[in-house]
């Protein structure tokens, strides 16, 4: 009876690594496998197991990342007033 119960949350296991890897969030497979009639307490072991297992599997990052910044300053654009009549003179132009 318990290597059954084993096997079963095996599956459930490499079920969720498979499909956390692909990139679905852990709340829409359980419940996916709630609504496919898994034990939700199944699922929650299978769950912390998958995630575990997915953490160990990470790679560690030894280096700390170099964050590079440039300031730009832009300068406002001046433009040059023109009178009322300036602009209707242009305009007929």
């Amino acid at each position: 009876m318990f290597m059954v119960g084993n096997t079963y949350k095996l599956k459930l296991v490499e079920y969720l690594k498979r499909n956390l890897r692909k990139g679905y969030p852990l709340a829409t497979l359980r419940v996916a496998l709630i609504n496919q009639g898994y034990l939700r307490n199944a699922i929650d072991e299978a769950i912390q197991i998958a995630v575990n297992e997915l953490a160990k599997e990470a790679p560690v990052i030894k280096e700390k990342p170099e964050i590079e910044h440039e300031v730009i300053v832009e300068e406002p654009m001046v433009e040059e007033k023109k009178s009322f009549w300036k602009k209707i003179a242009d305009f007929f132009r």
